[in-house]
This record gives structure tokens, C-alpha cells and sequence, in this order.
């Protein structure tokens, strides 16, 4: 049967049999108009009459064949989306500039962690290098004053060394904060190799190879910068020495001959006395370096924050929109010609909300254009 809207003049084709009870509503798609169809009463079958076949009639134009059942229209589904737009726009932009972020972030703090371990070696270097210089300069100018006082007082012997205070004013001086100068002599027929000057009384006389058990395995090292003026040849290098607490500690010696005897002066010292000031400025600088990396992190961090709530809220404001549009397509879809459409902005979903706009309107127009030509 073959029902007409009264309101657009939409036609339908509906089979009775899918109405259920005596009457059905369904809602018109062209004018959102509600139909009422009363289903027909049963005709009482007619004779037998032999049909021949004949080709199916043509369709009647602008007729619509209704649902199975007589109802309103369904809103269209869409597939669910997996993916929106707030979260693409976290995904695509806010990722990407977080590694980017970071590897900027952590090569630049590499660099400069690089750059300040470089100034800081370079540095001990340098004054590692002046230091020892200093302490040969020392070694020197002391086996130079000795010589001068040995040939001022050619009665003096070496018995007699630790008891002039004059001479020992001279051969025994202080080098650096705990470092002092020494003399000994080359060994004698016998090779013992002692020492006739010194800060600790307790060396003077003895054999300098008995030290080899209280300094252990460190011993070596020493000797061997203590013997190292054999020929008349002047002798440098590090040895570890026990201080008085039984502790130990790296010393730099320098062994320079007396010129036309057979003295030698010994100048030594800590050398990380020198190098300590260079020990503070890395220390301090470490702790800038950590203050700098944990503030850059800190920077970073509310950076991301800031970038984050930016994209969220742009995107959700977007997808407001969107969303807004999308729902407004569905009720023209439907027939809801009133639809009303907000028109935010002038970029590209402005442009979008415009076009639904003037594609409702000119459907509005469609329809009244045809119920005008009906009317005729």
C-alpha cells in the first residue's frame, strides 16, 4: 500500500503485514512529520482465476519503501572511534617535543658536564705542573744556600749539621703548608745512603734503607727517588710517605745535588696542598652542575605542563565543535530543518559550520519548492 505524508507529500510504500495492531506511527524523513496508517481490513479471497505471467511493473516515482517495521527513523551509526582528537594531539605534538626536549636537554647537559670535567683536568694539570716546578726551584736555591754556607764555614762537618741552627736554618726550610727540605749524603764505602739534616731528629745518622719496614710496599717508591742522584744527575718523582697517624699520602720529591760535594738536598711536600684549591672549585662546581641539571629538569617539566593543558584545551575546544557539527548533520539527516548551528570562528570549522548551514537551507528551500509544485 502506498502512503503519502499530507504535510511534504513524501511517499512511502508500506506492506500491511508488518503493521502491527490496527493502526502504526511511523516519523516522515522529509518533514519530521508522524504518520498514522490504519492497517486494511482483509478482502475475502476471489475464485480461482489462472494468471499469466507478465513483467513486474515499473516503480512509481518518488516512492519510498518503508522499514520492516513502521517506526521512526534511526539516527546513522558510526564506527566507534579509538583514537580523538585531544588525544592525537597529545600523542603527535606533545610526545615528539618531549623527545626532542629531552635529548636537547641531556646532550647540552653531557656537553657541559664534558666541558667542566676538561677545565677542571686541565686546570690540576697546569697547577700540577707549576707546583712541581716550584719544589725543583726550591731543591735548587736551597743546595745553592748550603754551598754557599759549606764554603763560609769549611770547619763545619756533617756530625755537626743538625746541631749549627744556622745551617740547619738553611738546609732544613719549609716547602709549601707541611713540606720541608733535607740533606743527605751518598752512600759511603759501605752503601749506606743517610741522612745528616732533616725535620725529625730521629732520621739523622740512620741508615735510610731501615725504612723500608715501616713504609711497607710504599717503600720502593721512595728509594728510588732518594738513590736517583747517582752521577751527579738531579732526581724527581712521587713516592707515598706514613704520616705520624699511620696514614698515608702522596708526596713529590725533588733530589738536587750540592754543587762540589758530596750532599744532596731533598725538597718535598704534599703536592695535593697546591692542588686543593683546584679540589674546592670542582667540588663547588659539581654542586652548581647538579643545581643546574635538577633546575633544567624542574624548567622542563613545568614546560611540558604548560604545553600539555595548551593542547588540551585547544583540542577539546576543537572537538567541541566537531562534535557540535556532527550532531546538527544528524538532525538534518533525520529531517530536523531547525536545527540550530553555532558559527565560533573564522578558520576552517567555521568555514565547515557555514557550509552545513547553507546545505540545510538550501534543503529547506528543496522542500518548500516541491510542496509549492504539489500544490499546483
Amino acid at each position: 500500500m502506498i502512503v503519502t505524508c499530507e504535510k511534504c507529500g513524501k511517499r512511502y510504500r508500506i506492506d500491511p503485514e508488518k503493521i502491527r495492531g490496527k493502526t502504526g506511527r511511523f516519523k516522515c524523513r522529509g518533514c519530521n512529520e508522524i504518520i498514522t496508517v490504519s492497517k486494511p481490513e482483509p478482502v475475502p479471497a476471489a475464485p480461482a482465476v489462472e494468471f499469466r505471467e507478465e513483467r513486474p511493473p515499473a516503480p512509481e516515482p518518488e516512492v519510498e519503501k518503508a522499514a520492516a517495521e513502521v517506526r521512526a527513523p534511526q539516527i546513522p551509526s558510526f564506527r566507534p572511534k579509538v583514537l580523538g582528537l585531544t588525544t592525537k594531539f597529545m600523542l603527535y605534538i606533545l610526545v615528539p617535543l618531549i623527545i626532542i626536549y629531552g635529548l636537547s636537554v641531556f646532550v647540552s647537559l653531557r656537553k657541559m658536564s664534558e666541558t667542566h670535567g676538561l677545565t677542571i683536568n686541565q686546570s690540576s694539570r697546569m697547577v700540577t705542573q707549576m707546583s712541581e716546578k716550584a719544589i725543583v726551584e726550591h731543591a735548587r736555591a736551597v743546595a745553592m744556600q748550603v754551598r754557599l754556607y759549606l764554603l763560609s764555614r769549611p770547619h763545619l762537618t756533617k756530625q755537626g749539621f743538625d746541631k749549627d741552627v744556622d745551617f740547619k736554618r738553611v738546609a732544613v726550610q719549609k716547602v709549601g703548608l707541611t713540606g720541608y727540605s733535607a740533606l743527605y749524603e751518598l752512600p759511603d764505602q759501605g752503601g749506606v745512603w743517610r741522612t745528616w739534616a732533616h725535620a725529625n731528629p730521629k732520621i739523622i745518622g740512620i741508615d735510610m734503607s731501615t725504612l723500608k719496614k715501616p713504609l711497607g710496599k710504599n717503600f720502593p717508591g721512595f728509594w728510588k727517588v732518594y738513590t736517583g742522584v747517582k752521577g751527579g744527575k738531579e732526581s724527581q718523582g712521587y713516592y707515598t710517605w706514613q704520616e705520624k697517624d699511620g696514614t698515608f699520602r702522596d708526596k713529590f720529591m725533588v733530589c738536587t745535588p750540592v754543587e762540589g760535594t758530596r750532599f744532596i738536598i731533598a725538597s718535598t711536600t704534599y703536592l695535593d696542598e697546591f692542588t686543593m684549591p683546584i679540589k674546592r672549585l670542582e667540588i663547588r662546581t659539581n654542586k652548581i652542575s647538579q643545581e643546574t641539571r635538577r633546575t633544567n629538569a624542574i624548567t622542563m617539566g613545568i614546560g611540558l605542563i604548560v604545553i600539555a593543558l595548551i593542547i588540551f584545551f585547544y583540542g577539546r575546544n576543537l572537538t567541541g565543535r566537531i562534535k557540535h557539527l556532527s550532531q546538527v548533520a544528524d538532525r538534518i539527516c533525520v529531517g530536523e530543518l531547525d536545527a540550530e548551528i553555532e558559527i565560533k570562528g573564522k578558520d576552517e570549522v567555521g568555514e565547515l559550520s557555514e557550509a552545513i548551514a547553507r546545505m540545510r537551507d538550501s534543503i529547506r528551500v528543496s522542500i518548500e519548492r516541491l510542496r509549492r509544485r504539489r500544490k499546483m
